[in-house]
């Protein structure tokens, strides 16, 4: 009888403010288990999926299944960056934006049925002072609106909107300098955003051609605009034409350093990080093993 392959679920129980009380069931349910000996754990402080990332290296798993969003998914990313252990990802976040860049259904079974085929790829990930991210990581408006929703007691994209509308009432543009790949540009910017992947999440494109195995990443500067457009704004950002936008403009890199007038939160992943006035931002190409 050849050996089953070990797999690690990693559950985050809030992610997507969405009850996983019979995820354990389904996966049992759904899962081959003639081919996968699964394991359960779940998270309950920051950080946890990174630390039992780690450990499922040092126990010899085969592979570990983020259950949760982009941030559970990084912080196992992370964990296992560079090794050959895969990473699996079961979409239960507020966006799942990297999971859909992936084509990896929001259906629990469908998901775990796509954990079967074990076919893996191998993507991109960006660096930021040292922090990895997999899908985006941003300064400006969309890093004070994730600073806002990691504070609020509402999960999910109700809370998250919530979030936007509440910053965006009294937020300002700043002077941001831009050093990429070697070329300078001055710009006031609502947000920048670095891509690796074209979504933020909920098929909200920042940067339709981004790609997450190219070796590049991509600046995504959102120029300041008049507030009676940002609705416009909103529909260029659903329908995949953030970069045939006037205010939009997107410059693709390697090595990439911003300069701003103030340290304050850098979302990465989606997960607030403060950060120095200072940002080195460059790109790991092929770093990580996805099952998708």
């Amino acid at each position: 009888m050849r050996q089953r392959k070990r797999i690690l679920f990693v559950i985050n129980p809030i992610s997507g403010g969405k009850k996983k009380t019979a995820f354990n069931k389904q996966v049992l349910e759904v899962l081959d288990l003639e081919k996968f000996d699964p394991t359960f754990k779940i998270t309950d402080h920051a950080n946890h999926a990174f630390e039992l990332g780690k450990s499922a290296i040092e126990e010899g798993y085969d592979a570990v299944i983020a259950v949760g969003g982009d941030g559970t998914i990084n912080e196992l990313g992370s964990a296992i960056l560079g090794t050959d252990m895969p990473l699996g990802i079961i979409p239960e976040g507020s966006g799942n934006g990297l999971a859909l860049y992936l084509g990896i259904p929001l259906n629990e079974s469908a998901a775990i049925r796509r954990i079967n085929r074990f076919e893996t790829s191998e993507v991109d990930t960006g660096v930021v002072n040292g922090r990895h991210f997999f899908n985006i990581a941003g300064l400006g408006f969309d890093a004070s609106v994730s600073d806002r929703f990691a504070a609020d007691n509402i999960r999910g994209p109700i809370g998250y909107l919530r979030s936007a509308i509440n910053v965006l009432s009294d937020f300002q543009p700043s002077t941001y300098t831009l050093q990429i790949d070697g070329k300078e540009y001055k710009r006031e910017a609502f947000m920048v955003s670095v891509a690796n992947s074209p979504q933020y999440g909920n098929n909200a494109y920042i940067a339709p051609q981004a790609s997450i195995n190219d070796g590049l990443l991509d600046v995504c500067i959102v120029k300041k605009f008049p507030l009676y457009l940002f609705p416009k704004m909103v529909f260029h950002l659903f329908t995949k034409s953030a970069d045939q936008s006037e205010y939009v403009e997107i410059i693709p890199g390697k090595e990439i350093t911003i300069l701003r007038d103030e340290k304050g939160p850098v979302h990465v992943d989606g997960e607030p990080v403060e950060m120095g006035k200072t940002l080195e931002i460059t790109i790991k190409p092929r770093s990580l093993k996805v099952i998708c």
